[in-house]
C-alpha cells in the first residue's frame, strides 16, 4: 500500500468515520484534527488561533496572490504582510505536503486534494449523503432536533465550500473536483468503506 487517499466531505455524511475506517484496514494513519495540531507545532502557531480558521473562508485578500505567494515561495516581507487566515493556510499546505512525503495516509478535508494535486500517487475522494441522513445522524452526534441539525448541515457545508472553493481553483463537491464521490447513505459507511477499499486495491494493481 503506498496511496495517499484524501477526502473531502459534506457534513454530517460520515466522510471522517469512513476515512478512519478506511486507514485502519490498510494499517495507516488518518489525518483530521491531528493535522490541525501538527501544523499549529510546525509552523509555531498556537494551536487554538490554527483551530479558529479551520476550513473557515475569508475575502479579505484575493485567492490569486495566496497561490503567487506560495508557488514563488513566499518571502518573509509578503508573510508578515499577510492575513492571519493565510498564514494558517499556508502552514496547513506544508503540513499535508510533509506528511504525504511521510507515505501512504488518509487525509480529510482541509483541500488537502489540492495541495497534493502533482502526487500522482493519490486518490482523490468526496463523501457525501441524503439531507434525512445527515440530519439523523448529526441529531445523534450533537444531541440536537431535527432544525437545530438542518441548519448546522448546511453551515459547515457553506463554510467547507466556500473555503475550498477559495483556496483551491476547484469546485467542493462537483464531481470531476474529484476521482470518486459516492453517497454513503445508499451503502451505509461500512458499505462506504467496502467499497473504497476495492477501489484503491484496484488503483494500486493498475499502477504496479
Amino acid at each position: 500500500m503506498n496511496t495517499i487517499i484524501t477526502i473531502g466531505r459534506q457534513f454530517g455524511s460520515g466522510g471522517r468515520e469512513i476515512g478512519e475506517k478506511v486507514a485502519e484496514h490498510f494499517g495507516i494513519k488518518c489525518y483530521d484534527k491531528e493535522l490541525l495540531t501538527r501544523a499549529a507545532k510546525e509552523s509555531g502557531f498556537c494551536e487554538e488561533m490554527i483551530q479558529n480558521h479551520d476550513e473557515r473562508p475569508t475575502n479579505s485578500f484575493l485567492y490569486n496572490l495566496v497561490m503567487d505567494t506560495y508557488s514563488f515561495g513566499y518571502n518573509a516581507s509578503s508573510f508578515v504582510d499577510m492575513p492571519i487566515s493565510h498564514k494558517v493556510f499556508l502552514a496547513q499546505f506544508d503540513t499535508i505536503k510533509r506528511i504525504a512525503d511521510e507515505g501512504p495516509c488518509v487525509i480529510v478535508g482541509r483541500c488537502a486534494d489540492y495541495a497534493l494535486a502533482d502526487n500522482t500517487n493519490c486518490l482523490h475522494i468526496f463523501i457525501y449523503a441524503n439531507e434525512e441522513c445527515k440530519t439523523k445522524r448529526i441529531m445523534d452526534k450533537y444531541n440536537l432536533n431535527e432544525a437545530k441539525a438542518r441548519e448546522m448541515c448546511t453551515k459547515k457545508d457553506k463554510q467547507r465550500q466556500s473555503y475550498y472553493n477559495y483556496y483551491s481553483s476547484k469546485k467542493w463537491g462537483r464531481a470531476d473536483s474529484y476521482d470518486l464521490c459516492i453517497n454513503s447513505s445508499v451503502l451505509g459507511i461500512d458499505g462506504t468503506v467496502k467499497l473504497i477499499i476495492q477501489y484503491i486495491e484496484d488503483f494500486e494493481a493498475n499502477n504496479e
